[in-house]
């Protein structure tokens, strides 16, 4: 067995450190530091890290690798054929780069070039793409643009979310790892270089970019709704507060983009195009509403007019 190191931080990677802990020699892993986390912001270990010590396998945490002489050198001494990486959360300097063999393998939620960047998956959902897939490729110092050793691919679901499909691709990836490093490791896989004039981009998600800009189509509002569950999720204000938007639905029809008007059983919003009917709503401190609960509470909803 190869002697491997790890790198990766959220529950993404765990599909893919489960993978490397059943068929190869894990020799350390490296996550981000500790951080505070939640409302209580109780500083909590990452998923990685608390899978690495069940597992009894040395943890490296270093703040950022660029620059840190001790952590590179920690990382040198493990003597790895190869260094795996899945959502580990910074890019690799190139002395890094250098310190294994094998180099260091890479496995991306996408189907690269398409979607390179740290959101892949919610831009996937939200571009209305009809496949994503997880690639092996190559690291090297540019943002996903080191060569490919493989990719697979899935269709989306029709109701898929950004949750559903991180789960499925971080399994897939996982599957696609294990299937591909032996042959890596052996010298039986050619790389091949990515398009890069097919390359587009996901950069990283901030919160507020889940606020819906009722001037969208009905359909691209829907797409954004389920690809930002369960994160950043989306919202629109009403009495100047915070209106979370958990589910929903396109309707035929029109009216002024973001008014609440009744539709038949339902209420709808208008849109740019055609209308968006919420299913779940959520106020600030408050329990998650389906939209016949919501209206029965918050009669004054239908006639509201959003985002301001």
């Amino acid at each position: 067995m190869a002697r491997v190191v790890f790198m990766g931080t959220p529950e993404f990677a765990l599909p893919s450190l489960h993978a490397l802990l059943m068929t190869q020699e894990l020799v350390a892993v490296v996550t981000q530091p500790d951080r505070p986390a939640g409302r209580s912001k109780q500083v909590r270990q990452s998923p990685v890290k608390q899978l690495a010590l069940d597992a009894g396998i040395p943890v490296l945490q270093p703040g950022r690798l660029r620059g840190d002489e001790s952590a590179i050198a920690a990382l040198a001494a493990c003597q790895a054929d190869v260094f795996v990486v899945a959502a580990f959360g910074q890019i690799l300097p190139q002395a890094v780069l250098d310190l294994p063999g094998r180099g260091v393998v890479n496995v991306h939620a996408s189907l690269l070039p398409r979607w390179r960047g740290a959101a892949p998956i919610q831009a996937a959902i939200r571009a209305g793409d009809e496949l994503s897939g997880a690639t092996i490729m190559l690291l090297d110092t540019g943002l996903d643009t080191g060569p490919m050793l493989a990719k697979r691919e899935i269709v989306l679901a029709a109701d898929e979310t950004g949750g559903t499909l991180h789960n499925k691709l971080a399994a897939l990836g996982a599957d696609l790892l294990a299937d591909i490093l032996p042959g890596w490791l052996r010298g039986e896989i050619t790389p091949q270089d990515q398009d890069n004039a097919l390359a587009t981009y996901a950069p990283q998600l901030k919160k507020q970019e889940g606020e819906i800009d009722w001037s969208l189509s009905a359909d691209e509002i829907e797409r954004m709704v389920r690809a930002y569950q369960p994160w950043p999720r989306t919202y629109t204000h009403w009495q100047g507060a915070r209106l979370t938007i958990e589910a929903g639905v396109v309707l035929k029809g029109q009216t002024q983009p973001g008014l609440v008007i009744q539709q038949r059983n339902h209420i709808a919003i208008g849109t740019g195009e055609r209308l968006f009917c919420p299913t779940l709503l959520q106020l600030p401190g408050k329990k998650r509403l389906s939209v016949g609960d919501f209206i029965n509470g918050y009669p004054a909803f239908i006639g509201a007019q959003l985002g301001k």
